[in-house]
């Protein structure tokens, strides 16, 4: 059994409790292959309720992102989807992010936390759509690198400060402001989710907030479904895709106003 030193209660997570973190980190794994994303939406609400208090469960959910994010993006890069340009620069803002916002989250309590993400899920259902047909799709060269750039300090924002990989804001806004297409969106998000994860992680362990024996468990058993799930990507209609985006952050809108609703009134 396991005794988080920073836990909202004072009995031990239980080995039950443990085997129950298999399956959801298989769930995210797949979730994050197909949609770009780093299982933080999962892995974050479950480790809540498992018995951590809200600023170590969103440490332990960034640190189970990166082996996560591992399989899809080593996928993606093995199949040759990944220009490298575009790669690096939206990897390597979403890095330095990362380290920069992976500092921040202490300043805030665990309502106000869940009350963001909350607002980020909800901003997101009502503004993902699937990018049009008569769209033009805008070629690799200079003009497209700095937006990207800012695009992955999203996930550096997200990843470090709110313990999400940040997919769910990347793939919409390369979508919807940069026209990219929804597949290549989400091999970039999944290869800026790592990079902003992996920055994040050192912060997080440095500071000995994130329980690497749960984030283990979780991040490893999700790894070998995204790659699976991140294989068949193209098998995937984009109208498919964008639905379970929605749908995804509807839901966890919902969940993450909930908590952070009772951590203010309780």
């Amino acid at each position: 059994m396991l005794v988080p030193p920073y836990g909202r209660h004072s009995f031990p997570i239980m080995l039950s409790d443990l085997l129950v973190l298999v399956p959801l980190g298989v769930v995210a794994g797949l979730l994050s292959g197909l949609l770009g994303i780093g299982g933080g939406l999962v892995f974050a609400p479950m480790l809540l309720m498992v018995g951590l208090a809200p600023h170590q469960a969103l440490a332990t959910s960034t640190l189970a992102i990166v082996p996560t994010t591992l399989g899809g993006t080593w996928v993606h890069l093995r199949q040759g989807r990944v220009l490298p340009a575009m790669g690096l620069t939206i990897g390597l803002s979403a890095a330095l992010s990362g380290l920069l916002f992976s500092r921040l989250g202490g300043l805030l309590s665990g309502w106000q936390l869940l009350g963001l993400q909350a607002l980020m899920y909800l901003t997101l259902t009502l503004t993902i759509s699937p990018r049009q047909d008569h769209e033009t799709e805008p070629s690799p060269g200079p003009a497209l690198l700095p937006a990207l750039a800012l695009v992955g300090s999203v996930a550096g924002l997200a990843g470090g400060l709110l313990g999400v990989g940040g997919g769910l804001l990347m793939v919409p806004l390369m979508i919807r402001c940069l026209r990219l297409p929804v597949r290549e969106s989400i091999r970039l998000s999944t290869l800026a989710v790592l990079c902003s994860a992996s920055a994040a992680s050192v912060i997080f362990l440095i500071g000995a907030k994130a329980q690497g024996d749960i984030a283990l468990i979780l991040g490893g058993s999700a790894s070998v479904a995204a790659r699976w799930s991140a294989a068949r990507l193209e098998r995937v209609p984009e109208t498919v895709l964008v639905q379970l985006l929605r749908g995804l952050t509807g839901l966890l809108a919902l969940d993450s106003g909930r908590r952070a609703f009772s951590l203010l009134i309780g």
